[in-house]
């Protein structure tokens, strides 16, 4: 007869999980043992932090809409799960966390890694168990697969040592608990918007003059759909973070991302429109939406909880994305005045050439918008690229076009930093033989920097820019823009990330001026096996808004002359786009007269 802890993996490969990311100890020996004897049909990934696995089984459902899971011992290693299971619920990724326990009889002792980790994992967990015994884990083992998968968050079972080894005929089985009782099937609901809703919605957007979409992560999969209703609509589609993919960044559609890390034709849209479609986003940042009284709002989402969460939408459509916009473009009529959305095309091409202002600078010391963008025009057509939390975010959203066929992934709501890294040997996971690529930041990396030897482990053809300016540029941006003080406890000690990288077997480069970067990423791309670009760039580069908010700026200008380095940022505000983009804009009408100059 199976123990509980084979029980436990012979459920995970009939829910088709087919990866486990985490590391060994011993308090899951049992649970590594039927890994061990299962392995053709389940792999292990050994991570070097347990908070990376995580954060991999996160990736993992995010990249492939399976269920993630993720191991780790009794105590310490299941404390360090925590980052990466909280990105998972705030991103609704379904992720099955599995932790060991001390021996059963020894819980609430004092003895060695005494922690329960179920009161622990209380609030990360929509699903949250203590396994009792071998029959115990022949229900709540599926149950738990099922309830991650149903309510897109984390399951968390915590497991005794030595109940992992107990056999299930040992177990004290109660007469109601009949073997084989719970199904190993996922039961997928089919939730359609209401006909109701649908009229209301389609009456609200036929009878606007300028609707913007706001497109998210929830519209990936519906872009022959969403595409569609933007021309009908003749809309701008405005796309938040995790929906940088919804549409190719060059479709003549779309104005790119919106807020902090967004572009000025996004925000524009925004302030100008009298309807809003939001579709498949509950992008958090409340100023970048309409004025509630300004404009009108439809939103579409499979979770009815989320509808009006940021706004006050008029007509909530609960369901499937592309099954709604179907459905939704059925009723829409095709507008014929394009004004609103010839505008912000206009926008547009001037924004992109102000943005190339900065790509194309071949100033010393090396500008990251520069290496941003050589770097993108190299990702294969199906490329997979990661970003981490920072800086880096704002390169990657702004300064990197994705096309058709390429997949983008981040930590969303949670943005924590050293995602970046693991996000990308997830994706190298689940879909071998696609090019892996990572924009990180020298803070972000340096967190995680021993899992850059799982890459190397596994074989993930990675290729990874590290955008090096010995500074945790973005928390220094926020403390000068944000309160007016002046940069503090910001600058990082350097670490040389190209030995790095070959000192765990990998290859590494490093690009310090401009006339470098040309060979150098030809080369990096051309290299076999995981990589590491390092672009040592200028650290009093500015991070600017679209828009700069009046505040922001005064802040900015008090903090500045006490700010370490406050001379060379002066003068890199004084060059352009900065300069333009430093000028406080109050609202859209005098954003669109400065005409970008």
């Amino acid at each position: 007869m199976p123990n509980a802890a084979e029980i436990l993996v012979d459920t995970l490969i009939a829910w088709d999980v087919e990866v486990v990311f985490g590391l060994p100890g011993d308090g899951i020996n049992g649970i590594m043992e039927a890994l061990r004897k299962r392995q053709d049909r389940i792999s292990f990934v050994q991570v070097r932090h347990e908070e990376s696995a995580a954060f991999m089984a996160c990736a993992y459902a995010k990249w492939t809409g399976k269920l993630g899971v993720c191991l780790a011992t009794s105590g310490p290693g299941g404390a360090h799960l925590l980052t990466g299971l909280y990105d998972a619920k705030l991103d609704q990724a379904p992720v099955l966390a599995i932790t060991g326990m001390q021996f059963h009889d020894l819980i609430e002792t004092f003895t060695q890694q005494d922690i329960d980790l179920t009161r622990v994992f209380n609030d990360v967990a929509v699903y949250n168990v203590q396994v009792s015994d071998a029959a115990h884990m022949e229900n709540v083992s599926s149950l738990a697969c099922r309830t991650a998968l149903a309510r897109k968050g984390v399951a968390h079972l915590s497991i005794a040592s030595d109940i992992q080894e107990q056999p299930s005929d040992a177990a004290n089985r109660s007469k109601r608990n009949r073997p084989a009782h719970t199904p190993q099937d996922m039961f997928v609901p089919h939730c359609v918007a209401e006909v109701e809703e649908l009229d209301k919605a389609a009456a609200i957007l036929n009878g606007a003059e300028r609707v913007a979409i706001l497109a998210g992560r929830g519209a990936i999969g519906a872009a022959a759909e969403l595409e569609e209703t933007a021309q009908l609509l003749q809309a701008p589609v405005v796309k938040a973070l995790l929906g940088k993919a919804v549409l190719p960044d060059d479709h003549p559609y779309t104005t790119g991302g919106i807020g902090i890390l967004g572009t000025l034709p996004s925000q524009e849209a925004m302030e100008a429109c009298d309807a809003v479609l939001i579709v498949g986003s509950t992008f958090p940042y409340i100023e970048y939406y309409p004025k509630p009284e300004q404009a009108r709002g439809v939103q579409i989402d499979c979770d009815a909880q989320r509808i009006g969460l940021r706004f006050p939408v008029e007509a909530g459509l609960v369901g499937d994305a592309a099954e709604t916009l179907q459905a939704l473009n059925q009723r829409l009529r095709r507008k014929a005045d394009c004004a609103f959305l010839a505008t912000a095309q206009a926008s547009m091409r001037k924004w992109r050439d102000m943005i190339r202002q900065s790509e194309d600078s071949e100033v010393y010391p090396l500008k990251p918008q520069l290496i941003a963008r050589a770097f993108g025009e190299r990702l294969a057509d199906n490329a997979m690229l990661a970003t981490d939390s920072g800086q880096n975010t704002e390169l990657a959203a702004r300064h990197v076009d994705l096309r058709d066929g390429q997949a983008f992934g981040v930590s969303g709501a949670l943005a924590s930093m050293a995602c970046g890294l693991t996000y990308a040997i997830a994706a190298g996971i689940a879909f071998p033989g696609r090019q892996i690529a990572a924009i990180v930041g020298d803070g972000g990396f340096a967190m995680q920097l021993g899992e850059f030897s799982t890459a190397v482990r596994y074989g993930i053809p990675l290729k990874l820019l590290v955008i090096k300016n010995n500074m945790l540029n973005q928390i220094a941006w926020e403390q000068m823009m944000f309160l007016g003080n002046p940069q503090f406890g910001c600058e990082l000690q350097p670490i040389d990330f190209a030995k790095a990288a070959e000192a765990m077997g990998g290859k590494g480069f490093s690009i310090e001026r401009a006339y470098e970067v040309e060979r150098i990423l030809n080369e990096a791309f051309a290299a076999d096996g995981p990589v590491v670009v390092q672009a040592l760039v200028d650290a009093y580069e500015p991070m600017m808004p679209p828009k700069m908010p009046p505040d922001y700026a005064r802040n900015f200008r008090r903090a500045l002359p006490q700010t370490a380095g406050h001379e060379r940022i002066e003068q890199n505000v004084e060059r352009q786009p900065a300069k333009t983009m430093m000028k406080p804009r109050a609202d859209a009408a005098s954003a669109a007269c400065s005409s970008y100059s």
